[in-house]
């Protein structure tokens, strides 16, 4: 009774958002074996024998996270009533800029969500766009003064070059600041659009506001803004959808919208991410058949990484810091992770058979290793569906290339966390090799 007890004493604890999380395990010599569920096999035991099989296994493994870790998808909006409010030449008229709001009701009311859309301006066809949301507003991204700060919560943070976010308010002096030299994150733009793509991209804090867990209300703020759409959250109920669910739910609304757009190929799209938005890319990837291509960046753990593992983020960091990124279900994994009929080799394994390409960084916390083997567990789903899986060789040193395989890949590096120009490089040359885009 004991040792039930504890698990069960811990989830409740991580749940109520208290600050007792276990402390990470950053030796090798401590991770326990474990076991890992086969993707190609039904939760009865029974294999699959042909490819035909994988929709049903696939359709299990989806409703296995969302009943145990990120909780239910969101359902589909009322409506989706979209218009461009700004349009203007950027990028020095290499590119066209559009700012489009998206609304969820008929009669536009509620919440809405503000794209900000680059596009090559000479391109003679239809162009394949990257999604990804953001944590501080579009405005981020461009210099130009007519893309709209947003007005929704955000984190406050003192960020490098001086700049600091106060009273959740999105900071008007960012504008342009992902351009600059002295930032961790880097976004060129100019490569993106001369490589024949397009970029949409918008604030996550239009979704579902991100509070932490030292400060802030974790029990009701984190389900407002989108979460008014989808009624009231049923407190018995252990699968309710997560902020990490709405912001992947987000990121398949974008793509309803590139589909009716007629500048942007929405056959071909590039969904990704950096950190807590790298796992809703994923997710997001995982759960909507439609992108094409998936390239989580540094996501953590609840990401890419094996929790089996137990090295750097555990459950119970992931459950006391963020709860609201998972769903109470995923509780009782806490101090408890042996006991996981599933880890997230099998969410990697859902966004086959299309491509993906998993971007570690070189921090325990990140557990790179962790990461990779996740892909290596996952990989037999590419080959039982006819591709080639992940290349054979030992686990890879910083901005080494070799497992980046035709379909399934994986690469590391080291330096600061945040997407950077070497992410942004193999992400392209990846994205091109999938989506016909090589020349």
């Amino acid at each position: 009774m004991k040792t039930r007890m504890l698990p069960l004493l811990a989830a409740l604890i991580a749940v109520a958002g208290t600050s007792f999380a276990r402390k990470p395990n950053y030796d090798e010599s401590k991770v326990a074996p474990y076991t890992l569920a086969d993707p190609l096999s039904f939760a009865d035991g029974r294999k699959l024998k042909t490819p035909s099989q994988w929709p049903e296994r696939r359709k299990e493994i989806l409703d296995i996270f969302a009943r145990e870790m990120y909780g239910v998808e969101p359902p589909q909006p009322e409506a989706l009533v979209c218009e461009t409010f700004e349009k203007g030449d950027t990028l020095a008229g290499l590119a066209v800029r559009e700012q489009v709001r998206m609304w969820f009701r008929k009669d536009k009311t509620g919440p809405h969500i503000d794209w900000l859309i680059v596009r090559p301006a000479h391109a003679r066809d239809r162009v394949p766009p990257i999604l990804m949301l953001n944590y501080n507003g579009n405005h981020d991204f461009l210099t130009d003064p007519e893309v709209r700060v947003p007005e929704c919560w955000v984190q406050n943070e003192e960020i490098a070059g001086g700049f600091k976010v106060t009273n959740h308010c999105p900071l008007a002096a960012l504008r342009g600041r992902l351009r600059r030299t002295d930032q961790r994150y880097g976004f060129p733009i100019e490569m993106i659009i001369a490589r024949g793509y397009a970029f949409m991209t918008a604030c996550y804090g239009e979704v579902s506001p991100d509070p932490d867990y030292r400060f802030d209300d974790m029990t009701n703020f984190p389900y407002t803004v989108c979460f008014e759409l989808w009624g009231e959250r049923d407190a018995s109920r252990t699968d309710n959808i997560t902020a990490l669910g709405a912001w992947a739910w987000a990121l398949s609304r974008g793509l309803d919208l590139a589909e009716t757009h007629p500048h942007l190929d929405a056959k071909r799209p590039v969904v990704t991410g950096c950190s807590r938005l790298g796992k809703a890319a994923l997710l997001a990837a995982a759960r909507d058949e439609r992108f094409a291509v998936c390239v989580p960046n540094q996501t953590g753990g609840g990401g890419a990484p094996l929790a089996k593992r137990d090295f750097g983020e555990n459950v119970s960091t992931e459950m006391v810091e963020f709860p609201h990124w998972y769903c109470k279900a995923y509780g009782k994994y806490v101090d408890n992770e042996s006991a996981m009929t599933f880890d997230q080799h099998l969410l990697l394994a859902a966004v086959a058979p299309r491509a993906l390409l998993v971007q570690g960084f070189d921090v325990k916390w990140f557990d790179a290793k962790g990461e990779w083997l996740a892909c290596k567990a996952a990989s037999c789903t590419w080959t039982f569906l006819g591709h080639k899986g992940l290349p054979e060789g030992d686990f890879p040193d910083d901005f080494d290339t070799s497992c980046i395989g035709p379909r399934l890949g994986y690469v590391r590096r080291s330096g600061l966390h945040g997407i950077s120009g070497y992410d942004w490089q193999w992400l392209l040359d990846f994205a091109d090799a999938n989506i016909g885009m090589a020349k």
